[in-house]
């Protein structure tokens, strides 16, 4: 089964507001077997609303939307598509006592104007809609579907489970659109791409994409309108395969958190962590504490941004920032040897670099970046040149210093 998503908003082009709804409904489609093959957003328009759908309809017969269904004047998503449909828009009893009821519940008077969400097109199934005044809307006409539904992401997320995928699965049943993901890091999409290489004529009929974020490349490889049981079997079996090529750069599937793999390499050996952040300022703290139950193995840090805190709280000996420079080898594995013996524990991450935009040199470029992992009386360092602007440099930054500890734990190669 195929359909298209229209979000409607002004707000959402102009960039107020980033389109959540689009992504959940897409992983949640996906799960009852409905692939997506397309979404657009249109401005709060008739034209291009009344536009956006006719067009879906006629290539798919299928459209769900959101937004447009509030009582004011820019709401006039019900009204583009029932003038689609030819339907006129009729009071619904029910439905205007049901709002009635909800003002009252909340000792308010209900404005005149929350009357219009009682319109309904003719014919329509009403879709109640228990958090908010906007009922969503299913109109059925000679083979062709449009389903309108809130745009407030909680309202659309409860009326989507519990009105629209069970009615989606009735037309639908037994097959299901399902994906896994592998997780890489410390390697580039191109690379990556060779190692796997030419790997989709093996794992037909599913589908492989390279997916590159901040934090490393995800091989997300699909099943697509496969039986449950089937899709299962073909995507575990093509996710060994994977994981396999990409070797020492996977540490993990799906939603696994690099921050999570590390806290239980360390768990395993009953070792403790800290850290030293210099460009980082945190973040990677931040990633460390963000997961539960971290409290157990990790410590604390010390965020040594200026030289005289590297020195004074680190015990990195002056003579070496002023030979070699805050962002340098000796440097950072001075970082981490002093922060690991200052709280005389097993194990320490140390990050310095130039984040940019400025403070940087032909021979230490914006985004050059030492870190250095430590585990016992073994340290390791490594330098990067991350592009990006100041908040990915970090974000790279504080993904790659967890990744080369994870990789000292493991005894495998460096990135």
């Amino acid at each position: 089964m195929k359909l298209e998503v229209v979000t409607i908003g002004t707000e959402l082009l102009l960039g107020q507001i980033i389109d959540t709804n689009a992504a959940e409904l897409g992983r949640a489609l996906a799960g009852a077997g409905v692939e997506v093959v397309r979404h657009v957003s249109v401005a709060d328009r008739p034209a291009a609303i009344r536009a956006a759908v006719a067009e879906a309809l006629d290539r798919t017969g299928f459209v769900l939307t959101t937004g447009g269904l509030g009582p004011t004047r820019d709401d006039i998503t019900k009204r583009e598509v029932a003038g689609l449909f030819g339907k006129p828009l009729e009071l619904d009893a029910a439905v205007l006592r049901s709002l009635e009821e909800r003002f009252h519940r909340l000792g308010r008077t209900m404005p005149a104007v929350n009357r219009t969400q009682a319109e309904v097109p003719a014919g329509a199934t009403v879709l109640p809609n228990p958090r908010g005044t906007a009922p969503g809307l299913w109109v059925e006409d000679r083979g062709r579907v449009v389903v309108m539904l809130p745009g407030v992401p909680s309202e659309m997320r409860g009326l989507l489970a519990e009105e629209v995928l069970p009615r989606l699965a009735q037309r639908n049943p037994g097959t299901v659109v399902r994906s896994r993901t592998v997780r890489t890091t410390g390697i580039a999409e191109s690379a990556l791409a060779e190692r796997v290489g030419a790997i989709e004529a093996e794992i037909a009929p599913l589908t492989l994409a390279y997916l590159p974020s901040v934090e490393g490349v995800e091989l997300r490889v699909t099943a697509w309108g496969l039986r449950a049981d089937d899709a299962e079997r073909r995507l575990a079996a093509a996710a060994t395969q994977l994981r396999a090529r990409a070797a020492e750069h996977c540490y993990g599937e799906d939603g696994t958190d690099l921050a999570a793999v590390v806290l239980n390499q360390l768990r395993a050996r009953n070792a403790r962590l800290v850290v030293a952040e210099s460009c980082t300022g945190g973040l990677v703290s931040g990633r460390i504490t963000a997961v539960p139950g971290a409290s157990d193995v990790f410590i604390g840090g010390v965020v040594a941004y200026d030289n005289v805190v590297k020195s004074g709280m680190l015990d990195v000996a002056p003579e070496l920032l002023e030979q070699h420079g805050a962002v340098s080898e000796p440097v950072v594995a001075a970082m981490a040897e002093g922060v690991q013996r200052q709280f005389a524990v097993d194990a320490a991450i140390a990050v310095t670099g130039i984040a940019g935009p400025t403070g940087g040199t032909p021979e230490k470029p914006v985004g050059t970046v030492w870190m250095a992992a430590r585990h016992a009386s073994e340290t390791r360092a490594l330098q990067r040149i991350f592009p990006g602007d100041r908040g990915e440099i970090r974000a790279r930054a504080a993904q790659a210093a967890l990744d080369l500890l994870r990789r000292l734990l493991a005894g495998g190669g460096q990135q």
